[in-house]
């Protein structure tokens, strides 16, 4: 009988190619000798093939499978052990994720961390800045409204000494205009 099993679940709707190639070939290489569940599973295949029911199609098979030793124990037998096979390459393709799974997306979580913490140091960086940005307001404003309330005192001031500086200066002049007229 022919050992290539990649036919052997090709009937079934939606395997993904390359795991059902990789399955396939983990049966193969550990394929029991003699007639077993494989080449009974390829003989049904064969006969559901020539459009036979499968009731027919099972009995056929294992009355042929039975003519060289296949006894319905060691068929089940044979089974679960390829099973084992199918179970064990599961477990080591999980192992497999597990581990591309930390490499790849542990790897985005862990960048992400980073680029969280980053995001964190510029926000508070930007807090900072927008306050420093209210206290320099702040003092503009205050500065203006110091520069308006200076700016009235200084005029004040200035209109003060020119009025002091004026009436002195008018009183200096009318004395000295007495003095050259009554001396």
């Amino acid at each position: 009988m022919n050992k290539n099993l990649s036919q052997l679940f090709s009937y079934i709707d939606g395997l993904d190619t390359r795991s059902s190639q990789f399955l396939m070939k983990a049966l193969e290489s550990n394929n029991l000798p003699g007639f077993d569940y494989l080449e009974f599973k390829q003989s049904l295949g064969a006969l559901l093939n020539m459009n036979m029911d499968m009731a027919t199609a099972f009995k056929s098979a294992f009355a042929t499978a039975s003519t060289m030793g296949l006894t319905k124990v060691k068929l089940l037998d044979s089974a679960s052990h390829y099973k084992n096979i199918l179970l064990k390459e599961k477990g080591q393709f999980d192992i497999a994720l597990k581990n591309r799974i930390q490499q790849r997306v542990g790897a985005k979580i862990e960048e992400n961390k980073r680029h969280e913490a980053r995001l964190k140091q510029i926000e508070d960086q930007i807090k900072r800045l927008q306050e420093e940005i209210v206290q320099v307001k702040e003092k503009i404003q205050s500065n203006e409204m110091a520069k308006s309330s200076e700016g009235s005192k200084l005029t004040a001031q200035q209109d003060n000494f020119e009025k002091t500086y004026q009436s002195i200066q008018g009183e200096i002049d009318k004395d000295i205009e007495q003095i050259s007229k009554y001396l």
